[in-house]
């Protein structure tokens, strides 16, 4: 019996700190988060296998062929930006910014850049328009393929898949997504 009144005394003690946390900070600029907070990439696979979307199409004149090489701009994720990167895929699409909660449980992603068109599932045709729902078809992060999401952004472009060596010298390949807004030419 105490040990079943300790357990719902701390469960309360739970739920009350969680909705607290939960309140509105929308009047209080110290409690906005950043960019990098709100997306927290722990549970992110960097590196991919190479397959690409049924649909997708290779962009016919990209500003970065493959083989290429480029600087990344992109800071999305730590340790990618200021790093050289080989262009190993370069595919003409819409490509999206979208929040969403894991189907694993856990805090909201918000902003996660990016997810393709084609990795949506049953979408209407592109693009979509901020503030639509989709429901993911993406595994870049754990939770991710299932999950109801907002767009955020929209943006047709060239997106690439690249291999590069992060800061901390940890080898990534075939990383989807970089937008070419996100790349620069080697000096």
């Amino acid at each position: 019996m105490k040990q079943k009144k300790w357990m719902m005394g701390l469960g309360t003690i739970v739920l009350a700190t969680s909705l607290a946390a939960c309140g509105d900070t929308t009047d209080d600029p110290s409690m906005e988060m950043s960019e990098e907070q709100s997306m927290d990439h722990s549970g992110m696979d960097h590196s991919g296998s190479g397959e690409v979307p049924d649909g997708l199409m290779e962009a016919s004149d990209p500003a970065y062929p493959v083989g290429s090489l480029a600087m990344m701009t992109a800071d999305h994720m730590p340790g990618m930006e200021d790093v050289e990167a080989t262009i190993v895929g370069a595919y003409d699409t819409t490509v999206y910014a979208v929040s969403y909660t894991p189907t694993t449980g856990g805090n909201p992603v918000e902003n996660h850049k990016w997810v393709i068109h084609e990795e949506l599932e049953n979408p209407d045709k592109a693009p979509l328009s901020e503030g639509d729902e989709v429901v993911l078809a993406a595994d870049h992060m754990e939770g991710m393929d299932g999950a109801e999401a907002t767009i955020d952004t929209v943006e047709e472009t060239t997106v690439y898949m690249v291999d590069y060596t992060t800061e901390d010298g940890e080898e990534v390949t075939n990383h989807k997504w970089v937008t070419e807004s996100e790349l620069e030419a080697m000096k």
